[in-house]
């Protein structure tokens, strides 16, 4: 299959690429810079240069495929409405080239802000509807594409997509234990975060696009449930630090802009997506990665 990539040199989208090529697919990735480009060619990728505001090239590459990956977001955390209508714009691009064709649309998504007081399951609908809304309803919009001849197939991740070289969440932390010589956890410890490996995430994108029914929601979750002292504890063992309680009122000169992600539940299950796609997570769990040593260059 020719699969047009977004983000294909980012974290979770350089390991879909090999994940993908790997499997026999032939890759065409989008760049916006001459470092992403040289990067995918040395993969062997096709490049298409753009980015998510080139709509045009996001329409060529889309219309060229046989299926598409997107996972590009511009994370703009100083614009996150200009980040969502970013979003949203591109997901409509890419569905419209593909409708009427079946072929398929992966769309990364997040489990965040779904449900509250439980873990999110493939069956609980995303709230965030229309161009106001998180992310720009773009998993909504995508959706709506499926009655259109779009195989639409969600992703969503979990918090954590760790590895040597993640540069997200988990860095942050270890980054603010070094700065302030210990690991913490907020209030008891006791919010909760999914996790799941890198590769084990790149696959999961692989089996949906080759063979998930249109409207299916993935779930790219490998553990479901754990403590955020748990991962404070991790890091101190690892870093050799004293591990300790950091007051909610804190929190947020202690961990930086992290802290709200770090202060909140965000678990979700995989059930119905090892059922369907025979899914099993093999990569090291997220105390393993830190363990080993995966933010040792954080």
């Amino acid at each position: 299959m020719r699969v047009f990539v977004t983000g294909a040199s980012g974290w979770i989208g350089s390991a879909a690429v090999d994940d993908l090529m790997a499997a026999g697919h032939e890759v065409v990735g989008l760049a916006r810079s001459d470092r992403s480009a040289a990067f995918l060619a040395r993969k062997g990728a096709e490049v298409l240069r753009g980015d998510l505001d080139d709509l045009g090239s996001l329409h060529r590459g889309a219309a060229a495929a046989e299926g598409v990956v997107h996972l590009a977001n511009k994370h703009d955390w100083g614009d996150p409405a200009g980040s969502d209508r970013a979003e949203r714009a591109a997901v409509e691009t890419l569905a419209e080239a593909l409708v009427g064709t079946g072929r398929p649309l992966v769309v990364a998504a997040t489990i965040s802000g779904i449900v509250e007081g439980r873990p999110v399951r493939e069956t609980d609908a995303c709230p965030a509807v229309g161009p106001g809304s998180d992310r720009g309803g773009s998993e909504n919009l995508a959706l709506d594409y499926a009655a259109r001849g779009v195989r639409t197939v969600i992703t969503r991740f979990a918090p954590t997509v760790h590895g040597a070289g993640d540069w997200a969440f988990v860095k942050f932390l270890v980054d603010a234990a070094r700065k302030q010589g210990v690991s913490g956890y907020i209030g008891d410890g006791s919010t909760t975060w999914s996790a799941v490996h890198r590769s084990d995430a790149a696959r999961l994108v692989r089996l949906g696009l080759e063979s998930a029914p249109a409207g299916t929601r993935l779930h790219a979750i490998a553990e479901e449930s754990l403590t955020t002292r748990t991962i404070a504890e991790a890091i101190g063992r690892h870093l050799g630090l004293p591990v300790v309680s950091v007051a909610p009122q804190d929190a947020a000169d202690h961990f930086g802009f992290v802290s709200g992600f770090f202060a909140d539940t965000m678990t979700a299950s995989s059930d119905l997506t090892r059922e369907l796609l025979s899914w099993t997570p093999t990569g090291p769990t997220l105390v393993q990665d830190i363990e080993a040593g995966a933010y040792a260059e954080a």
